[in-house]
């Protein structure tokens, strides 16, 4: 019983998952301190609040519906998303293109869609048969 779950513990996967995890866990903390101490303040300085939280509220039978507040996390959302592709992906992704230049490593291909080549495997056949009507007449290129 312990030999499966000690197997199960020491897998791969599991170990990148929890590492992933844990980096995470601790990136988030950069990521919101970008966020709540950088863009957040730049937005109060142009809008004159650091959040959306009094925006559009509206009372019905006494009870408040607080629209600002989604506002401000879809605000939020999308800050930390921008932050995180503009700061990280993006030049991550130029390192990685930089290196495989300087290692000689070409961009692999992209698969062409199988439908595509189906379709072309037939046109093909069928232009090759003999005798096909207005077979020989006709160009490979797509149709105007």
């Amino acid at each position: 019983m312990f030999n499966g779950f000690k197997e199960f513990i020491m897998k791969g996967n599991v170990m990148d998952l929890a590492v992933a995890v844990i980096i995470g866990a601790a990136f988030s903390q950069i990521v919101n301190a970008l966020v709540e101490s950088v863009l957040m303040p730049a937005i109060s300085a142009l809008v004159g609040s650091p959040n959306f939280d009094d925006f559009a509220v509206v009372t019905l039978n006494g009870n408040d519906l607080k629209f600002g507040v989604l506002l401000t996390a879809v605000v939020n959302f999308l800050l930390i998303a921008a932050a995180v592709y503009f700061c990280i992906v993006m030049p991550m992704n130029k390192m990685i293109e930089r290196r495989n230049r300087r290692l000689g490593i070409e961009p692999a291909a992209e698969p062409a869609d199988p439908n595509t080549v189906l379709l072309t495997e037939i046109r093909d056949a069928l232009a090759a048969k003999p005798g096909t009507a207005g077979a020989e007449g006709r160009h490979s290129g797509p149709a105007v």
